[in-house]
């Protein structure tokens, strides 16, 4: 009983600190304090040989924390991670057409927009097929039952979206192990917030990666300027960059993925990557081409040397989206010309660990 009642008061004087450091404007207090609370015991973290348990903060931000879970075994560790980074970025478009994102291993596999939920799930699950296997599924509107239909052909593991019919439920409940969550809304992908993570003998804190630009805030580069269509494309590329651990390079073809390339320690790998999946997607697909042809391309940071550029101009890329800053800016821009490439600079870097 000592425990709990000291681990409670606690808690509330960690919550009144971090008030105060807010309403005083101090950004790093010196002392910082994080408290939550036991949601559920897990029966494993990462990995079997790991001790788990999912604590909540309070916050109430729509997402997995706060969703109801309609059927299904309990979340894993795992499970709950993925299922967090796949809402996070389905609200990215919150507003918009709807849209889905599919998350394997925290990274996207497939994101897509469409004239309705179930042609967004589909142009999703065609940018890699074999990754999406297994995998979390997000919705930016309540599922319904057309779109249930087509999820329920392959193994997932979780779907999550703000709100599902009955006529869903009762399609998904022929599949006992797919855990179906619903939440009252989208979160907002604006709101300010902290992130933190912990390092040998402490931890880091931050502010939330809520950057968000517009096409008012590119800066065209080359001689050449992209189209309203290819504008529209390297901002939703941009936007789902953002959620993918760097180096981070995205392919993006009439709102939908084509090919990801993420996590690797050169970027031109990342670029070469997500090339070679949208190939061997247009095998599976019987293509005539990759859907990189005449795709455009967003980078999470800038190029330091042209060769991850003209990787993505060999992959069929026509347009690029990339922060700039590099020593090396003049030459990836003239290797950007030299390519007939458009490329614009956001001024702002999505580095994602």
């Amino acid at each position: 009983m000592a425990q709990i009642a000291y681990a409670r008061t606690a808690a509330y004087d960690a919550a009144v600190s971090n008030w105060m450091a807010g309403a005083i404007g101090d950004t790093t207090p010196r002392r910082r304090a994080f408290a939550g609370e036991l949601a559920q015991g897990l029966r494993y973290g990462e990995n079997p040989h790991q001790a788990a348990a999912f604590y909540v903060d309070g916050s109430r931000r729509a997402g997995v924390a706060t969703a109801k879970q309609w059927q299904g075994k309990d979340l894993s560790y795992n499970n709950i991670n993925d299922t967090d980074a796949a809402f996070e970025l389905v609200a990215e478009f919150a507003g918009g057409k709807p849209a889905c994102a599919i998350i394997k291993h925290a990274n996207p596999c497939g994101v897509a927009v469409g004239e309705s939920l179930l042609e967004a799930y589909q142009r999703a699950y065609d940018c890699d097929r074999t990754s999406a296997f297994g995998g979390i599924v997000a919705l930016n509107r309540p599922l319904d039952a057309a779109t249930a239909e087509e999820i329920i052909k392959i193994f997932t593991e979780v779907v999550i979206a703000p709100g599902a019919d009955d006529a869903a439920r009762s399609i998904f409940a022929k599949k006992k192990n797919l855990r179906l969550l619903t939440t009252d809304g989208l979160p907002d992908a604006k709101t300010v917030s902290l992130t933190y993570r912990q390092v040998a003998g402490g931890f880091l804190v931050q502010d939330k990666d809520t950057g968000h630009i517009g096409a008012g805030d590119l800066k065209v580069v080359t001689k050449k300027a992209p189209t309203p269509e290819q504008i529209a494309d390297l901002l939703f590329a941009w936007n789902v960059a953002k959620h993918v651990k760097s180096n981070a390079i995205v392919y993006v073809k009439n709102g939908a993925t084509v090919g990801v390339g993420a996590g690797q320690m050169s970027r031109v790998d990342s670029t070469r990557i997500a090339a070679r999946k949208s190939q061997d997607m247009a095998e599976v697909l019987g293509l005539a081409a990759p859907l990189t042809q005449g795709s455009v391309v967003a980078s999470d940071a800038f190029f330091p040397f042209p060769d991850g550029l003209l990787a993505a101009a060999e992959a069929g890329a026509v347009a690029v989206i990339q922060p700039g800053g590099s020593m090396n800016d003049a030459d990836v821009i003239a290797a950007a010309d030299a390519a007939g490439l458009a490329m614009v600079f956001t001024g702002q870097r999505h580095f994602r660990h």
